[in-house]
């Protein structure tokens, strides 16, 4: 006989760390199967459609495809996406508390309300006006971005400073992303080629994000923050700015903008995870691209990715089977 949702919790609720994706894991479809299937979704995706004006969950769920990726709708796409997830996650398991919260990104926001430091509804208002913000900057200052792979990240910031470029996201000993004008991209990627990286590219993105070519979007950002409400995580929230747990208010604010124009320190905040104890680990929203990335930073905890509704049972079945052998996860 299997094991029910209460004791389940008991088993993974001490030390999992609640992980939020960013830009970029969009998909056409994404949480449909969520909103047909619970009630609970449903509302985060009707709601969300009355706070933006626009129906962001038809988005989600027809695209097309270059709608959903353009800024200004993946992040709101994939934030209510995410919160939809969650919904249905706490509706299940209404014991399940994260013992860290941490997004990468824009996934900071999901973060954010996972944590309650911010109610959902407000935190989707400040990233539907980050996504405007970063979508403008992004036409007022041209620029791409490229994936660096397999090479150091101390040699990846050698390149950044010779070729007059950024490094924008550190997600893995392994995998560094640049950022800044095309040309200048392009340059970073040959001399990324010559000094022994396994792959150099640039990258199918809309602008040079966490560079200072975002400056004008962080201008943005800090206003609309400025008379944002928001209290203490309940849990240990990680920004990317530093990779530190953060609880005071005014500074969680603080970095929120600042990680516009930041690098995004992903590898440090999987590290700092591990340094808190932490025992396993859900990918809440689309895609599994943090489950790659945690796998990467050499972390000895799972990462169970819930994406789709399939997922439950898998994440079921991997805390029955833990709880069998005696095991916590």
């Amino acid at each position: 006989m299997g094991i029910g949702p209460d004791q389940m919790v008991t088993a993974m609720r001490e030390r999992t760390a609640f992980l939020f994706p960013g830009q970029g894991a969009q998909n056409v479809g994404m949480g449909r199967d969520w909103a047909d299937q619970f009630p609970a979704a449903r509302a985060v995706y009707e709601r969300a459609d009355e706070i933006l004006g626009y129906s962001i969950s038809r988005i989600c769920f027809e695209g097309p495809e270059d709608l959903l990726t353009r800024t200004v709708h993946a992040q709101p796409a994939i934030y209510v996406t995410s919160l939809a997830i969650l919904a249905v996650l706490r509706e299940i398991y209404p014991d399940w508390k994260p013992y860290v919260a941490a997004g990468l990104s824009l996934g900071e926001f999901s973060a954010l309300a996972a944590s309650g430091a911010l109610a959902w509804e407000e935190a989707l208002t400040l990233v539907a006006r980050r996504a405007r913000a970063m979508e403008k900057a992004a036409q007022d200052h041209p620029g791409t971005m490229a994936s660096v792979l397999g090479l150091p990240p101390a040699e990846c910031e050698k390149v950044a400073a010779e070729a007059g470029v950024f490094v924008a996201n550190l997600n893995s000993p392994d995998q560094t992303a640049l950022s800044g004008t095309r040309e200048s991209i392009e340059k970073a990627c040959a001399l990324a080629d010559e000094r022994g990286a396994k792959r150099a590219l640039v990258l199918k993105v809309a602008g040079a994000f966490h560079s200072p070519l975002m400056l004008d979007a962080q201008t943005e950002l800090e206003a609309a923050l400025a008379g944002t409400a928001m209290v203490r995580p309940s849990c240990l929230f990680i920004p990317n700015v530093t990779a530190e747990p953060a609880a005071d208010p005014a500074r969680i604010l603080e970095l929120l903008s600042r990680q516009l124009t930041s690098p995004v320190r992903w590898s440090e905040t999987v590290a700092r995870c591990s340094a808190l104890g932490v025992h396993a680990a859900l990918e809440i929203g689309p895609g599994k691209v943090l489950r790659g990335l945690a796998k990467q930073c050499g972390a000895l905890w799972p990462v169970f990715s819930v994406g789709v509704v399939d997922d439950l049972k898998k994440l079921e079945a991997a805390v029955n089977q833990t709880n069998s052998s005696g095991g916590t996860l």
